[in-house]
């Protein structure tokens, strides 16, 4: 993003104090609402959450903020050191400024959402439309009120395509994002059980999830999963064009073949049967992933070959299904970016078929958002870990209790750890002593466990 300060100000209506007139002419170059992460000739956004941001400004200055919004009950202590643009909400100017910056450069929208998939869905159809276009996409979840302004200013002038996540934890949540970012395709990847917490039914998850297509433009497209009733019902009603993806052959598309190796899953589609695609990840479930990113690069004429390239050299978002070596030589699935039950699920069942000559070990922690139905929906994941492909397993947090209490019948004492949330390093400092140079170990939690620092541990 490159806008002048008046021009910024006059796009949000925002009261200009501490700016000469010529001073209106100087760019800023970004926007960033993190003090600690500001570059010079970025605007300052002060967000409200846990921490007041206006309590931060001397930091952004000294990390050479360029100027600032500022919320108009605090013009108290407005900042004198740089420009601030006035305003009633800096949350809402900031979504403002961007739909002012997106309508500017204009470019196709792509949106994504889904209870599983989404993640990798994007940087599927970022890798596909990046093969002819610029691409701008979500940078790892940035996907909510704040994170998708934030992906749409840092757009380049010269992007010609935006593909942009959108989560959700609440109804009315997409309807806010579809209609700020007016997609010209929206994707639904799946309907699963993630925040069911605060929705109590798939039926209504599925509800709130189709508010996707509430700001699709009126020549816009509908992709989404074909297998699913609960969105094959809801898109009858939708008057957009449609296309659908899954496993059936009532599908517009759909996979002929598939077949999973240690480091990748090889497949072919209906659409060109004699071509093999290679996606540089393990799970037979990211096919439907790549189904949904193939239909786009159809919809924007992508040929086939550039598809193929684009799915073979895959650029994923990190801790999603990632390969990495460990420090004792030990190969380590890293798959912490998030879960939910049916993510849990696909991945157990995928790391149980990858072939090794050492022990495959499992670290699992809590699903987070599950509600009253967490702790049946933990001790679920029983039916997917089968004791004579897991070696050993690691439960961390209050409701993966409930598992290890259902394991404890089929794994030895010295097979089965569980530890509360708060001991992570304890677990760390366990399961290192344990692995050898053979073994596999697959990690898999809600973000909020942060077994991303396991990982990090293991992997030094």
């Amino acid at each position: 993003m490159k806008m002048t300060i008046g021009e910024i100000a006059s796009a949000i209506n925002a009261k200009v104090d501490n700016v000469p007139e010529d001073s209106l002419k100087q760019e800023v170059d970004g926007v960033c609402f993190d003090s600690r992460k500001m570059k010079p000739g970025q605007l300052f956004i002060p967000l409200s959450g846990d921490h007041d941001g206006h309590d931060y400004i001397e930091s952004a200055i000294s990390n050479g903020a360029a100027a600032t919004l500022w919320s108009a009950d605090r013009v108290s202590r407005l900042p004198i050191a740089i420009p601030a643009l006035v305003v009633a909400d800096p949350l809402a100017s900031f979504q403002e400024l961007s739909r002012y910056y997106l309508s500017k450069i204009n470019p196709r929208v792509i949106a994504i959402t889904g209870s599983n998939g989404k993640t990798t869905t994007k940087d599927m159809i970022a890798s596909i439309l990046s093969s002819t276009f610029h691409v701008t996409k979500t940078h790892d979840n940035f996907n909510n009120e704040i994170g998708v302004p934030y992906t749409i200013l840092q757009m380049e002038s010269n992007t010609e395509f935006l593909v942009v996540e959108m989560g959700m934890d609440r109804p009315g949540q997409l309807d806010f994002l579809s209609k700020l970012v007016q997609p010209d395709v929206a994707i639904i990847t799946m309907i699963g059980e993630a925040h069911i917490e605060f929705f109590g039914t798939r039926d209504k998850i599925a509800d709130a999830k189709m508010e996707i297509t509430h700001g699709l433009k009126a020549d816009g497209m509908l992709i989404y999963d074909g297998d699913e009733p609960l969105l094959a019902e809801r898109a009858k009603h939708i008057e957009t064009i449609k296309r659908t993806f899954g496993r059936h052959e009532s599908n517009d598309i759909f996979p002929t073949e598939t077949t999973d190796s240690k480091y990748q899953t090889t497949f072919k589609v209906n659409l060109w049967p004699d071509v093999e695609l290679t996606l540089p990840m393990i799970g037979d479930y990211n096919v439907n992933n790549a189904l949904a990113a193939i239909s786009v690069g159809q919809v924007f004429q992508i040929h086939p070959t550039l598809i193929e390239k684009s799915l073979a050299k895959l650029d994923l978002t990190k801790n999603r299904t990632q390969w990495l070596v460990g420090k004792k030589g030990e190969k380590i699935l890293s798959d912490v970016y998030n879960s939910n039950p049916t993510a849990a699920k696909e991945v157990l069942t995928a790391f149980q078929e990858t072939p090794t000559k050492g022990r495959r070990i499992v670290v699992l922690g809590d699903m987070l958002e599950l509600g009253a139905q967490s702790k049946a929906m933990h001790a679920g994941l029983a039916a997917n870990i089968d004791p004579s492909q897991i070696a050993m397993v690691y439960l961390i947090g209050s409701d993966m209790a409930a598992l290890y209490q259902r394991l404890q019948p089929v794994f030895a004492p010295e097979n089965l750890h569980h530890y509360a949330a708060d001991q992570l390093d304890q677990l760390t400092t366990d399961l290192d002593s344990q692995l050898a140079t053979d073994d596999e170990v697959m990690l898999k939690a809600s973000h909020g466990l942060h077994l991303e620092n396991v990982v990090a541990k293991l992997v030094k």
